[in-house]
This record gives C-alpha cells, sequence and structure tokens, in this order.
C-alpha cells in the first residue's frame, strides 16, 4: 500500500523513493521472505542489485529461490519519468545471470538479453545498467537467462509520471501473480519434453463423454472424440505446466498465507497488477467489486469498467477499485485451466480473510481454436458430413491452396481493425514443415472481440482487447509501408515451439525492420494454446478498431486459430529480443530477434559503426540444452 496523500508531499522535486522515509516504502508487499521493503537507493537515482539464492517459505513450506536482495518477489523499484538511473547488478551464483527491464524503452545495451544485447553477467562480477526512460506506468524486471525467473527472479516497476497523473486516487497496491514450484524448473521443462501433458490432469473421462452424448447425441459425441483423436490432440491442452506443481503466489503468498491489502470506503484504489509466472495465464476478478481499467502494459486507456479480464503472462493492467462497503473483498487471480488459484484479501481491517470462490469448470477447446470454425460456415461444429476430420492429414495438407493468406477468404475483419484489401505490400514466409509443426490453421481469424478461453459463457462483464482504446492520440498515425506474416507454430505432443517453423536455434538470419519505417506485423497462431508475445524495445498500436485511440502494448496474447495485427514505428535502432512469453516455450524455441537497422538517411552516432548483415546471428544464445540462455 502507499498513500497517495505521501506522495503529492514529496513529488514535487524529485524521485519519489529518494525522499520519502524508509518506513514509508515497504507496504507494497508482504513477500514469502520475511518481508520485502523496496528497494532503497543508494543515491538519489542509484540501486543496488545482487541476485543469489535463498530460503523461501510459501504455503507452509520450506525451499529455496533465486532472487534479488533475498526476497521473493523481487524488491519494488520505483523511480521518475526521465530520470538517468544505475542499477548495478551482482552476481552471487555459481551460473551466468542476467536482468531484462520488461516494457521499459532503454537502449537496446541495456535491454538485459544474453547473446542477443549483451554477454551476461558471468559469476562474481557487477554490471552496471544506465538509463533514462521517456515513459512512466506499472512494469517489471526479470531474468533473461535460462529458466531463473520460474526461480524466482522477478520484481516490480513503478515510473511516476514526471508531470500530471490522469489517474486520481487515494491509495495505491502493487500485486506481483506469479506461479511458484519446488520442483526445478529443468526437470519440470525435462518432463514436458518426454510427455507434453505430464501435468494435466484434467482431462475428460467417460463421463463427460456420456454428457456429452446426451446433449448432443452419441454418434457426434463419438465423432468428436474421434477426430481429437486422430489430430493427436486434447481439448483440454489449456496450459503446459499447472496446479498439479504450480503453487500460485500473490506478491510472493500462497491463498492459505493470505495477504492483505487495507481500504477506507469510498477511497479510490489503485491496484497495480503485474503476471510475473513463467507459465500462467491468469483470470482475475474481485466479486462484488467492479474493477476499472485505466492503465495497460504501462501505458493509459480510456477507463473501461469491467468485472474480470484475462490476463497474459508479462502484461501489466492498472486498475482502480472503489469499495463501498466495510467487507473483505476476494481478490482472485485463476489460472487459465482452472487448476488452481491465488486469492488476496481487501478489507477495512488487517488480517480479514474473504472466503475464497470455488474454482470454476475446466475450459474445453473447441473448432474455433484449431482454425476450423466450421460454425461460421454453416457447419455444425460436430456434424461436418461434407469433411471426414477424422481422416484429414494435416502435415500434408495444401495449406496455401485454401486460401490460408485470409486473400481468398471473404471473412470481414474490419469490425475488429483488420484490413484484408492492404494496400501495403505483403511478406509472407513459407512455414518450413517438418516434425515442429503438427497443424496448420485452415481459417484463422480475428478474435479481438472474445474475452478468452474459459470466459465466453460467464454471466459478468469481462474485458475484450477490441474494447481499449489509449487515453491519448496514437503518436504515429501513418499508414504501414509494408507488412510481414509470423507463423507461431508448434508439435505439441514433442513439445516443439517456434515461429514459421524454425526454433531459435536454427534461426539464420534475423527479422529486420528499418529505421524510421512503419510497418505491419501480423501473427497467425497455428497451435492450440494461446501466447502471450512480447517485443522488446518498442511499443506496438494493436489493431482492435480503435482508429487513432489503439491501446499501445508491449505483450498481447494471441488466442488458438487467431489471425491479429499490430502497427509499429521502428524507431528505436538494435537487436531486439521478440518471443512468447510463456518461458518453456521460449526456452523450447519460440524466439527471434528483430533487428532494427539504422536509416542511411542520417548519422546514427552510436551505431553508425554497427554492421547487422556481418552480425554473427549462431552466437545470440543457441545452446544445446535449451534454446536461450
Amino acid at each position: 500500500m502507499f498513500s497517495r496523500r505521501l506522495f503529492l508531499q514529496g513529488a514535487a522535486l524529485t524521485g519519489l523513493s529518494s525522499l520519502l522515509p524508509a518506513a514509508l516504502l515497504p507496504a507494497w508487499a508482504r513477500s514469502a521472505s520475511d518481508g520485502n521493503t523496496g528497494l532503497s537507493p543508494a543515491t538519489a537515482t542509484e540501486f543496488n542489485l545482487s541476485i543469489g539464492r535463498f530460503p523461501v517459505r510459501i504455503g507452509g513450506r520450506g525451499g529455496e529461490a533465486l532472487g534479488v536482495n533475498g526476497t521473493l518477489p523481487a524488491p519494488l523499484i520505483r523511480f521518475r519519468e526521465g530520470d538517468e538511473i544505475t542499477l548495478n547488478v551482482t552476481n552471487t551464483l555459481e551460473e551466468d545471470t542476467s536482468v531484462h527491464w520488461h516494457g521499459l524503452l532503454v537502449p537496446f545495451q541495456m535491454d538485459g538479453v544474453p547473446g542477443v544485447t549483451f554477454p551476461g553477467i558471468r559469476p562474481g562480477e557487477t554490471f552496471t545498467y544506465k538509463y533514462a526512460v521517456p515513459q512512466s506506468g506499472t512494469y517489471w524486471y526479470h531474468s533473461h537467462s535460462g529458466l531463473q525467473e520460474q526461480e524466482g527472479l522477478y520484481g516490480p516497476i513503478i515510473i511516476d509520471p514526471k508531470h500530471h497523473d490522469p489517474v486520481t486516487y487515494d491509495r495505491e497496491y502493487v500485486l506481483v501473480l506469479s506461479d511458484w514450484s519446488f520442483e526445478s524448473p529443468y526437470r519440470i521443462f525435462a518432463k514436458l519434453k518426454k510427455m507434453s501433458d505430464a501435468y494435466n490432469y484434467q482431462q475428460r473421462t467417460v463421463g463427460d463423454f456420456l454428457k456429452d452424448a446426451q446433449e448432443k447425441g452419441l454418434g457426434a459425441a463419438w465423432d468428436e472424440r474421434a477426430m481429437w483423436g486422430q489430430m493427436r490432440m486434447s481439448p483440454r491442452d489449456i496450459a503446459d505446466v499447472t496446479g498439479a506443481t504450480y503453487h500460485y503466489l500473490i506478491n510472493g503468498h500462497s491463498t492459505a498465507d493470505n495477504w492483505n491489502g487495507i481500504f477506507r470506503r469510498g477511497e479510490r484504489v489503485r491496484l497495480r497488477i503485474i503476471n510475473a509466472s513463467a507459465m500462467t495465464i491468469f483470470n482475475v476478478r474481485l466479486p462484488g467489486l467492479p474493477m476499472t481499467i485505466v492503465a495497460a502494459d504501462g501505458l493509459n486507456v480510456q477507463p473501461l469498467e469491467v468485472d474480470e479480464f484475462q490476463m497474459g503472462v508479462a502484461e501489466t493492467y492498472d486498475v482502480i477499485v472503489e469499495p463501498k462497503d466495510d467487507q473483505a473483498y476476494a481478490f482472485v487471480a485463476e489460472s487459465i485451466d482452472c487448476s488452481g488459484q491465488a486469492v488476496a484479501t481487501f478489507g477495512p481491517k488487517p488480517g480479514m480473510r474473504a472466503e475464497a470462490p470455488a474454482l470454476r469448470g475446466v475450459p474445453t477447446l473447441t473448432m474455433k481454436d484449431m482454425g476450423m470454425d466450421h460454425g461460421a460456415m454453416g457447419h455444425d461444429d460436430m456434424k461436418m458430413d461434407s469433411m471426414d476430420m477424422a481422416a484429414m492429414d494435416h502435415s500434408e495438407m495444401d495449406h496455401a491452396a485454401m486460401g490460408h493468406d485470409m486473400g481468398g477468404m471473404s471473412m470481414d475483419h474490419s469490425a475488429h481493425g483488420m484490413v484484408d484489401d492492404a494496400s501495403w505490400p505483403v511478406e509472407k514466409k513459407d512455414i518450413k514443415r517438418g516434425p515442429g509443426v503438427a497443424n496448420v490453421a485452415m481459417m484463422p481469424m480475428s478474435r479481438l472481440d472474445e474475452p478468452g478461453i474459459g470466459l465466453e459463457d460467464v454471466a459478468h462483464r469481462v474485458m475484450r482487447y477490441s474494447q481499449l482504446r489509449s487515453l491519448t492520440r496514437n503518436p504515429d498515425l501513418r499508414p504501414p509501408g509494408r507488412e510481414m506474416e509470423i507463423h507461431l507454430t508448434s508439435n505439441m505432443e514433442r513439445y516443439m515451439w517456434s515461429f514459421d517453423g524454425v526454433k531459435f536455434s536454427e534461426v539464420t538470419e534475423p527479422i529486420i525492420f528499418h529505421e524510421g519505417e512503419r510497418l505491419r506485423v501480423t501473427l497467425i497462431n497455428n497451435t492450440m494454446m494461446p501466447h502471450p508475445i512480447h517485443l522488446h524495445g518498442m511499443f506496438f498500436d494493436l489493431v482492435n478498431g480503435g482508429g487513432d485511440h489503439k491501446p499501445r502494448k508491449h505483450t498481447v496474447i494471441v488466442k488458438p486459430g487467431e489471425k491479429l495485427s499490430f502497427d509499429v514505428s521502428a524507431d528505436h535502432v538494435g537487436d531486439w529480443a521478440f518471443h512468447c512469453h510463456l518461458l518453456y516455450h521460449m526456452h523450447a524455441g519460440m524466439m527471434q530477434v528483430v533487428s532494427v537497422l539504422p536509416s542511411t538517411d542520417k548519422k546514427m552516432m552510436d551505431h553508425e559503426h554497427m554492421d547487422h548483415d556481418m552480425m554473427d546471428h549462431s552466437a545470440m544464445g543457441h545452446d544445446t540444452h535449451g534454446e536461450t540462455k
């Protein structure tokens, strides 16, 4: 908790953390490691971070975490927009490490991705990050080395605006959502490689079949099961790693720990919510208390009142709640597959415990999630007389001939901001076919106006990407000069993940942007799972029908079978990671590098010596154990 009034008392001249007494800084979180006081600066704008291992206690059980300054989550770092700050990161581990400043527009040498922007921080060494950023809002930081993020190396960042904050509030809390396992993340990854559904204990049963047969008829239920069986897919493949091994945490605390937030009735309370999990997409709600979304991925949006929203890994949302009653409210972060949840309590008195709601029913995927929405074409999902889906050989099908480029389809995406007849050139790569590509979506479509898997039929208001609007006008209103398509590809059974059928260790050249250009990136999800896709170094404008107020984001969930686009201005020269933020997907290969090449029209003092054509991309973190270091 941080009082808005205290902020106003100290915010006039310099960074918040340098003015307020230390006793006022800690209230953002009690962590799993005996208290988290925030990171007190060594000077007004200098911070010291020490990465190491330390004991934690989660849900009454002891374990060991890898993190910053002995806390889980890592300490809150808070500074002011435009301030030049220094962060000295010391590695006390026996392995390399790194820190990436997620969503921050830092020079690429400060971005913290080993093998892409710097070599990493060796054991016993200190690396100094220095930067000033032209932004404010809610962000976070985490390791980009191996699977350290899963072990606890993640923490929040709050950047206070240099001038006026359009969001008024009386009190604020930072809520870091995460997933924790007492298993080694490398053991988890090894299990997934051997059997991708090792943690999925929610498969359909004979009872489910009998229920479907009663509702749809025996023949339809049997045909549907046969189709899924032939494709060796499960309609319950919602999450790779589940509550079978995960403890879901809020500020390092499980539901049993009952993390508390305090408010006074009638206050405007700002919740800065960060999904810092490794693999868990969360559904967030406060039953009985509406939320007004005021920021997404750190940037202000037009206020949108909802009752729930689905939150991808690495996304951040700021919401305002205004409790009218002196009662305890449950803050609920439920995993997308409903295998578990983290519940905290907000109330007028310390120590209150809100009643945790029961877990909801497990979602089941449909034809639409396979990129084959026959319902939209006049076919019944379960009765496909004209197509024997069970006999289809997806690996040999000529998908190019079936209009996968959308050019031969009459589907109208204009309502969601999609443009089918673009006047700019569209660059389409052939998907590299092989064992890493098990499926290609036959009919990808816009799903921006859908709330997310499992939330389609809830009775209350759920946020949709199509509803988000930037509070201010988009800074670059030029139409794209070109468009590129990137396919999200996988073989779930073999746990292989990639872009365009090429995993990171096999990439021979980067994705090229040219400084100053405006381009459209279109993502097509050929997999059966949602992917939070993150672009380092740049914000993009999500093409959602928002006109000149498109939401500006750094991470977006691409639903199964979905085709979505974002426009980006390539104004940040350097090499930038581009990847799925599901940690084990990235580790298995769903990552590439975007190189923004300097313009030849003007001199780039810091970058004119760079020769990207001669860059050794084979050395960009491609190891044999995983796909990223």
